[in-house]
């Protein structure tokens, strides 16, 4: 069972992260599954790490979330309220990742929530909707939003979401890359609904994230298992759901 936390409007200072998880799991290495367990083998260094998920309304950063942890896609839109909170750990070669992934709304009227969570981010996640140019546009304004926060201790993903409506792109795929290699920020295409690119999305964010240089020397030697905690969110968004038909978000 599953838990989450889900935030309207109070400082990120005043959110509790959640516990880490030490039960092992199948496909966890031996030596990280030891050292959870209190067991003898080195000790893996756990690193906790805040990965701010930002854009405009709709570009699907909750169903990146979501097939990321769960591994599916929810078909009916539901809009996110304020901020919503979900963890999971990432087993590296030599160390324990805990990623902390918050989910922020697009609306508006949530804006001045957002720089003080971006404020202790160690990853910023900038989100458009490929069949949005407007989304596309306004991720130049959410990059700055977390430049003047963070300046250039941050490590930022631009992504450009729902490559399976390639019949309704309005946005090519080398004005994402220049957009990206102009603003100094990582790139990459991802579908939710279709699941393609999500674990490399995160695999990217993983090997560039401080303190995991050794790791991005030898990117191939990385062996990657993820674990959802158990006291993790089990996407209970804050409602809001819109009808409609699917969103290939």
């Amino acid at each position: 069972m599953t838990s989450s936390a889900s935030v309207a409007a109070q400082p990120a200072s005043s959110v509790p992260a959640a516990s880490a998880n030490g039960s092992n799991s199948v496909g966890v290495p031996p030596v990280a599954a030891a050292a959870a367990a209190g067991g003898a083998g080195p000790i893996i260094p756990r690193s906790k790490y805040k990965l701010v998920f930002l854009g405009d309304e709709s570009v699907g950063k909750t169903s990146i979330i979501t097939r990321f942890m769960y591994d599916t896609f929810d078909q009916t839109y539901k809009v996110t309220i304020g901020i919503d909170f979900v963890s999971k750990t990432m087993y590296l070669e030599d160390r324990i990742v805990r990623l902390q992934l918050w989910d922020t709304a697009g609306q508006e009227r949530f804006r001045s929530l957002i720089p003080s969570y971006i404020r202790d981010s160690s990853v910023a996640v900038v989100v458009y909707d490929i069949t949005n140019r407007a989304s596309f546009l306004n991720t130049a304004q959410w990059i700055e939003d977390v430049r003047s926060e963070r300046g250039n201790d941050v490590v930022i993903m631009l992504v450009a979401n729902k490559t399976d409506m390639q019949d309704k792109r309005q946005v090519s795929t080398d004005e994402g890359e220049k957009l990206a290699k102009d603003s100094g920020v990582m790139f990459i295409e991802t579908s939710a609904k279709a699941g393609f690119n999500v674990k490399a999305l995160f695999r990217k964010l993983a090997l560039a994230l401080p303190g995991v240089e050794a790791a991005k020397t030898q990117p191939s030697a990385v062996d990657v298992k993820l674990k959802a905690d158990q006291n993790t969110a089990n996407g209970d968004q804050a409602n809001g759901t819109r009808t409609g038909g699917p969103c290939a978000c």
